[in-house]
């Protein structure tokens, strides 16, 4: 028997709008949208927020690392080859259908320390990809009020333009998904064409002039002596170009929307990581040498001609303003969107886990409202961090940094316990590296974690406020018996069933012949009619819907029901509606008070799945079958 789900919305109404395409079964939501994409267009999807780190990358190395910053560029460059790529590639393997390195780390932890895990890494995660979109806004406002043909009224107007650019991505993905992969597709097609002409104008002019080369040469024997001094600072600096590996947890998240079946979607997703990290690891070697020397050093701080533009002022510089302006306009629109990859990533991987939890209602499985959610959410932080991209830079560092080590982490723990140790050791390695280099990030912007430490309270606040509130759920997806326990109910369906609930302990003769005594003498019940015994066990009361599997078994003559779920009143309300709707009468259940503070025995319940039982199932029975004629009988005694 599967159990009906609520019922759709009204056509007509702005309620249906917002729920089409709602999915609230979870082989659904692992498959995805039923629309699919080849998946170098789902890499351009992914690749707005990667590939638009160009737009200030450069010049955020150039400030961090000065001289030193195409060496610094090249480590950061070998960490993503060597580093996040392979450690992404493992997990498309093992995650296929978007969960990402937070699934794997799951199924490492137990019960209910596994699922708060997961929730802090959701916060990292939702702090990674909501600044995505505010900061990049935020990018883009800078690059528009910068620009010299921008109408006078617009000047300081940071916020109001940047909440425009939000409302304006909000706006796509409420258009829908493949609209947003489109747009995307033309914007990077664009931006990457547009850069390797400024890089490709930018080494003719480096190769006409080899001087500056020299220059910078004897600027580096002359400022740093040796080669390992040189090596061994552009390490330490190397941390704080962390923005430059964002994508790699976006990328794996998107899976489901690659075209193809499951193995091809694996393949799809490694060439999606794999061509991304080539194309922004040839971008940023190349772009981080002409721009440290062609631009002059002070031109990168705050208020110069370079300051988060670099490449645009060698598009200036050596095409002209017309390309330039060109140029200038397409890193908007890129920077604009690149929040798209993250919003992107939010609405695929939420629904993958607080709806399963019970910590988040229903509708997060429809798209339109999720978007208005995070929307909402990117315009709180737009407006208290004041559209300040340094502001937020912490915060976004941070986050990508936690969930690519929980990566390498989660690959390194899953090598091991498969007894492939010498693949363990290296993707310990990688790990050891980005913990360095996170800790490092933190010591020196900890506004980062003070930021997501926020969003990881608000996650588990209101993750748990909605488990409780949902908890009078039936939280059954289906219902099965096995071949004896159809037999059991066959036996007794011949007149009004009657059910025994019993908590097992030693499980001997004298348990069952003592309940059933008390039951008859209890509910005055004739010793010729049938009963049968049901008992619920709770393996982890962590888990929110449950798929029953019901064994029987017989016992020193008495007929017995055995069930592992999550809760147990939930579980007795869906095996009585299970046996109305198969015999076509109202069952009868028979428990004893328990007894205790009832606010502890709530507790209990929500926390053990136990609780005060008979009238937690009668509460379920109530709300899941709201005519009293229909509903299943509860006698208690």
């Amino acid at each position: 028997m599967v159990l009906a789900k609520r019922p759709a919305a009204t056509e007509g109404t702005l309620r249906s709008w917002l729920l089409e395409g709602l999915q609230t079964d979870r082989n659904q939501i692992e498959h995805g949208p039923h629309v699919k994409h080849p998946w170098w267009r789902v890499m351009c999807l992914t690749g707005v927020d990667y590939f638009s780190t160009l737009g200030y990358q450069p010049g955020i190395a150039a400030l961090a690392a000065g001289l030193l910053s195409p060496l610094a560029t090249l480590f950061l460059v070998a960490l993503t080859l060597l580093g996040a790529l392979p450690v992404y590639r493992r997990v498309a393997v093992e995650s296929p259908y978007g969960q990402g390195s937070i699934a794997m780390l799951e199924k490492l932890a137990p019960q209910w320390w596994g699922k708060i895990f997961v929730l802090v890494l959701l916060g990292f995660a939702a702090t990674d990809f909501v600044i995505t979109m505010t900061l990049s806004a935020a990018d883009a406002t800078a690059h528009i009020l910068e620009n010299p043909f921008v109408p006078a009224f617009l000047d300081g107007q940071r916020v109001p333009v940047t909440l425009v650019l939000l409302a304006m991505l909000g706006g796509v993905f409420l258009m829908g998904f493949s609209e947003a992969i489109g747009l995307a597709t033309l914007l990077v097609l664009i931006y990457l064409s547009l850069n390797a002409v400024v890089v490709g104008a930018a080494i003719v002019h480096v190769l006409e002039a080899p001087r500056v080369v020299l220059d910078w040469q004897h600027a580096l024997s002359g400022g740093f002596g040796s080669p390992l001094a040189m090596i061994g600072l552009s390490l330490v600096v190397m941390p704080k170009l962390a923005l430059g590996l964002s994508g790699f947890e976006t990328g794996v998240a998107v899976m489901p929307v690659i075209k193809g079946d499951l193995q091809e979607r694996i393949k799809g997703a490694r060439r999606l990581l794999t061509t991304a990290a080539l194309i922004m690891s040839v971008f940023l070697i190349f772009s981080s040498f002409v721009t440290t020397l062609l631009i002059p050093p002070q031109e990168f701080r705050d208020g110069g001609k370079a300051s988060g533009r670099a490449l645009a002022y060698l598009a200036h510089a050596y095409l002209g303003n017309g390309f330039g302006t060109a140029y200038d306009v397409s890193t908007i629109a890129i920077l604009w969107f690149a929040g798209a990859s993250a919003m992107a990533g939010l609405i695929n991987l939420v629904p993958r886990y607080l709806p399963r939890y019970g910590m988040a209602p229903e509708w997060t499985g429809a798209v339109r409202p999720l978007v208005l959610v995070f929307s909402a959410i990117g315009f709180g932080i737009t407006i208290i961090f004041r559209a300040d991209v340094n502001a937020q830079g912490g915060a976004y560092a941070t986050g990508v940094l936690v969930l690519i080590l929980s990566a390498a982490v989660a690959v390194t723990l899953t090598a091991r316990r498969r007894g492939l140790h010498r693949a363990a050791a290296g993707y310990a390695v990688i790990a050891a590296v980005l913990a360095y280099t996170l800790v490092d990030n933190v010591r020196e912007r900890p506004d980062g974690v003070k930021i997501a430490s926020f969003f990881i309270g608000a996650i588990i606040a209101t993750s748990l406020i909605s488990r409780a509130t949902r908890s009078m759920e039936l939280r059954v997806t289906a219902v099965h018996l096995d071949p004896l326990a159809e037999q059991f109910v066959n036996e007794v369906a011949c007149g009004e069933i009657h059910v025994i609930a019993n908590e097992p302990h030693k499980r001997d003769q004298h348990e069952y012949n003592e309940k059933l005594r008390e039951t008859w003498l209890a509910h005055r019940l004739r010793s010729s009619e049938p009963v049968v015994f049901v008992e619920v066990t709770v393996p982890d009361a962590s888990e929110f819907e449950t798929e029953l599997r019901v064994r029987g078994e017989e016992r020193y003559g008495h007929k017995i029901l055995m069930i592992e779920s999550s809760a147990v009143p939930n579980t007795l309300a869906a095996l009585l509606l299970h046996l109305r709707d198969r015999t076509g009468s109202a069952p009868h259940i028979y428990f004893h008070w328990t007894e205790g503070n009832p606010v502890v025995a709530m507790l209990r319940y929500l926390v053990f799945g136990g609780g005060d039982v008979p009238a937690l199932t009668r509460e379920v029975l109530r709300q899941a079958e709201p005519h009293r004629e229909r509903r299943p009988h509860v006698h208690v005694a």
